[in-house]
């Protein structure tokens, strides 16, 4: 196979991998789907011809050798507006199973995940774990009770995204109850 069309697969295989990728999982990959050999001393050179076609100042991302393989990430100067569209995409996804999650946490904080699912009736694992990956909740503490366990509260990411300055400017549990969700005749 040509050099150029070698290093084009190359530079797929890297571009598609979620993680870095090592020289070995690329040779693997290359005798897959060719039936000649690669050797590394191949591949090596590629890599180089791929890093000088993105070290270029025309270019946004960069080839890295990290974790004893290769990845293209985005080059400093570029990161910060990188980092304001994952912040925009972070704060849009965000399941009901996670909002109502939020909102016991915000009400009842600290709170034990126990205690969550006692309110919601359902297993809230992935919940509690998505709004600690979005750092909308933190860690508090461990209860002091049989088998201490994790206690969480609200951050001061959740008080930012909700434009809050503190916890009594969450809406009242009364003023949000609506009449038309009540259940049985209304007795004055």
């Amino acid at each position: 196979m040509p050099k150029k069309n070698l290093t084009r697969h190359i530079e797929a295989l890297i571009f598609s991998s979620v993680q870095s990728i090592n020289v070995q999982e690329i040779i693997l990959a290359l005798n897959a789907v060719f039936e000649e050999e690669h050797i590394e001393s191949q591949i090596f050179e590629s890599l180089d011809l791929i890093k000088e076609k993105y070290n270029r100042d025309d270019s946004a991302i960069e080839l890295v050798n990290l974790n004893k393989g290769y990845q293209f990430l985005t080059k400093k100067e570029y990161h910060e507006t990188v980092n304001q569209l994952q912040l925009h995409r972070s704060k849009k996804k965000l399941s009901q199973a996670a909002m109502e999650t939020l909102a016991i946490i915000a009400y009842r904080q600290p709170i034990t995940k126990l205690e969550i699912e006692q309110i919601r009736g359902v297993n809230s694992d992935y919940s509690v774990q998505r709004l600690l990956e979005k750092e909308l909740i933190s860690i508090d503490g461990k209860a002091e009770t049989p088998g201490r366990p994790i206690l969480y509260s609200t951050s001061s990411l959740f008080m930012d995204y909700f434009g809050l300055n503190n916890l009594n400017q969450l809406p009242q549990l009364k003023d949000i109850a609506k009449e038309e969700n009540s259940i049985g005749e209304s007795v004055e």
